[in-house]
């Protein structure tokens, strides 16, 4: 692939950024090639040097701010006319609340699944908790002359002690998960608002 064909694949692909952004990204990409073909590499390896062109659209797409891509995908592009503004206001009693039912209920699932991890984390400090409550008590009883009760203070202890570092196991693997659904979602919702030339 040539600077041409790669510039161009990252145009396309970024069609619902604004105009400015794309330039300031291209011009970057294109002083990176220029840069490599003056030290002496050919044009097809300067470019496949930069990266994937996929990559780096999904990297932009990652960074760009959502409100800015909100806000351009919802500027009109040619004035509204006062039919088409009356039939918004008339809507307005029925779309308005759709739309708030609509972010609430994601937002409320959103919520109960972050409530269950902090439920998962707080199971993990009590395990963790009781442990350590059960091996200070073992000592307490073993200094005292309690011999059965602070083996059997030892053995809970022990068993609370593998049931914590399993549930940690289990949190830390949840809120991993968590985290990159959220950023998938975020990412997802993104590339909705970049719409691809070809599809035009």
């Amino acid at each position: 692939m040539n600077k041409t064909e790669f510039l161009e694949k990252i145009r396309s692909g970024l069609g619902g950024i604004p105009q400015k952004d794309i330039d300031e990204r291209l011009a970057f990409y294109s002083e990176m090639i220029d840069d490599r073909i003056e030290d002496g590499i050919a044009e097809e390896e300067a470019v496949a040097q930069t990266g994937s062109a996929d990559e780096i659209i999904a990297q932009i797409v990652s960074d760009y701010p959502l409100n800015k891509l909100v806000k351009e995908k919802i500027r009109p592009e040619r004035r509204l006319r006062a039919w088409e503004i009356a039939l918004i206001v008339l809507g307005f009693p029925l779309w308005l609340p759709l739309l708030i039912t609509g972010f609430a209920v994601v937002f409320s699932v959103y919520v109960c699944i972050l409530a269950v991890i902090v439920s998962l984390w707080a199971v993990f400090v009590s395990l963790a908790a009781g442990s350590l409550a059960a091996f200070a008590a073992a000592v307490i009883f073993f200094i005292r002359g309690f011999t059965l009760q602070a083996l059997a203070l030892l053995g809970a202890g022990l068993f609370l002690a593998g049931f914590s570092v399993l549930f940690f196991i289990i949190c830390r693997a949840a809120t991993k998960g968590i985290f990159r659904l959220s950023g998938r979602a975020v990412f997802a919702l993104k590339s909705r608002f970049i719409r691809k030339e070809a599809s035009k």
